[in-house]
């Protein structure tokens, strides 16, 4: 409730600012636009719950926008960083499935391999890191998750310590 009296009112505001009930259909666009601006300045400085409600209430209302792909990313983004990894999960395979021509969908595909790294499920990690540097070899992404990859190797390799009975006397 106490996240609702916070979020409601800024919400309410951008929609009177907006003057949606009477927007022409040219003017949507501007007007999906602008709210999608606002809401990311509530991600910028760091209100992920806010920017959490205002990315699905921008999906509400623009969800067949040209903006809904990244609107669908952020929704995950700001989950992620809540630290509510699987509803982050289904909303960055929600940029996958849903806008597959997206150019979100690097960034979903792997952002969906960090949220299995912090889930601990470290072999579908690894296959979505792979599916990035498959897919989209020369992208920013793809070097991330190239890094991501050398350092599951590398924590993959180090040795596991031996007992040798070398130890100190009892």
């Amino acid at each position: 409730m106490k996240l609702l009296m916070i979020v409601l009112p800024g919400m309410i505001a951008v929609l009177f600012s907006l003057n949606l009930a009477v927007a022409a259909p040219s003017n949507m666009q501007d007007s999906s636009r602008h709210l999608y601006d606002r809401v990311m300045e509530e991600f910028k400085h760091r209100d992920y719950v806010a920017a959490l409600a205002g990315f699905r209430f921008f999906l509400e209302l623009h969800g067949q926008s040209s903006l809904a792909a990244n609107a669908q990313y952020w929704v995950g983004e700001c989950q992620y960083r809540l630290g509510r990894y699987k509803e982050a999960l289904k909303s960055f395979y929600n940029v996958v499935s849903y806008y597959p021509l997206s150019p979100k969908v690097a960034a979903s595909t792997l952002k969906i391999g960090q949220t299995y790294t912090r889930l601990k499920d470290h072999e579908k990690a690894h296959m979505m890191y792979e599916r990035v540097v498959d897919e989209y070899p020369e992208s920013a992404e793809a070097e991330l998750a190239r890094k991501a990859l050398d350092a599951a190797a590398m924590r993959d390799e180090e040795p596991t310590p031996q007992l040798t009975g070398n130890g100190p006397p009892d």
